[in-house]
């Protein structure tokens, strides 16, 4: 098992090298999504750099925690988080998209190592995780914690709050929830398309643990993970606030990046102010 990267600078720096393989996958493939993955970036990092519980040289490690990817559509921070941690080479990221090629536009269960589950309709990654933890804790009798990767998106289907009714009423302490909430989803504003505000209201209600953080904050990240842990009969859901296409000027916050992929030059610009930007896309430093 790989020892956790405690250095939050380091942190950042990677965190900045997953985000310009995303959008060199992207770029190749000539399709896919932006915004999202780019603003999990570091939400991902916090998770497979100091998190988790996982071993890329045994991905089938019965030991590892769980990551599940319920918005499948931002599988492309996955990968090259994947790619990033030691699952496998990252010359596999430019297949991207391509026939043939373990790396779809969403995971496919165990099409290549580190992927945890098949995404596709939103919401059903959450049903997947809570069956997890579910089993993992009164079969498996195990302390293995379930992290499922949510957007704010999926909150409109009522799959994930028949998930979150049934991990609730069985008091799931190891099944933890990271929902992006970067007010977006593909036709627009998520609070035009279908009001969500107070989110943190809705899951308490349903008698969550909520915390809220600033996803680009890999601190207050990792802490909250650490915090979920001692969290005992009651599921946590991490809210973190994120800027969709965080670190490239002309996508953050702008809906119409959602589903869309750099070309060219754009990809040229976007990877140039990566670049300069270095290991500083947050200005939160190690103190």
């Amino acid at each position: 098992m790989p020892k956790p990267v405690t250095e939050i600078k380091e942190l950042y720096k990677i965190s900045n090298e997953i985000r310009e393989n995303i959008i060199k996958s992207l770029e190749k493939a000539g399709s896919g999504h932006s915004a999202g993955p780019l603003g999990m970036a570091d939400v991902f990092t916090a998770l497979y750099f100091n998190v988790l519980r996982h071993d890329p040289k045994r991905p089938h490690w019965r030991d590892r925690d769980r990551v599940i990817l319920s918005a499948g559509h931002i599988v492309p921070v996955w990968y090259a988080t994947l790619a990033e941690a030691g699952y496998f080479p990252k010359r596999e990221l430019w297949t991207l998209r391509k026939l043939g090629s373990p790396l779809q536009g969403h995971p496919e269960y165990h099409s290549i190592a580190g992927i945890e589950n098949t995404a596709g309709p939103l919401g059903q990654g959450v049903s997947v995780a809570v069956g997890m933890a579910y089993s993992l804790r009164h079969f498996a009798k195990s302390n293995q914690q379930v992290y499922v990767i949510s957007s704010d998106g999926e909150q409109n289907e009522g799959q994930t709050w028949e998930a979150v009714m049934f991990a609730a009423k069985h008091r799931l302490p190891n099944l933890t929830m990271l929902m992006d909430r970067n007010n977006i989803q593909i036709d627009g504003a998520t609070e035009e398309v279908m009001p969500l505000d107070s989110i943190r209201a809705k899951y308490e209600a349903f008698n969550w643990h909520v915390i809220e953080v600033d996803g680009h904050n890999i601190k207050e990240v990792v802490d909250a993970c650490n915090q979920a842990k001692a969290i005992v009969e009651r599921p946590v859901c991490i809210i973190c606030h994120t800027i969709p296409g965080k670190g490239v000027k002309f996508m953050e916050g702008k809906y119409q990046w959602h589903g869309k992929s750099p070309k060219g030059a754009e990809a040229r610009v976007a990877l140039r102010q990566l670049r300069t930007m270095g290991g500083k896309i947050s200005v939160i430093d190690s103190e």
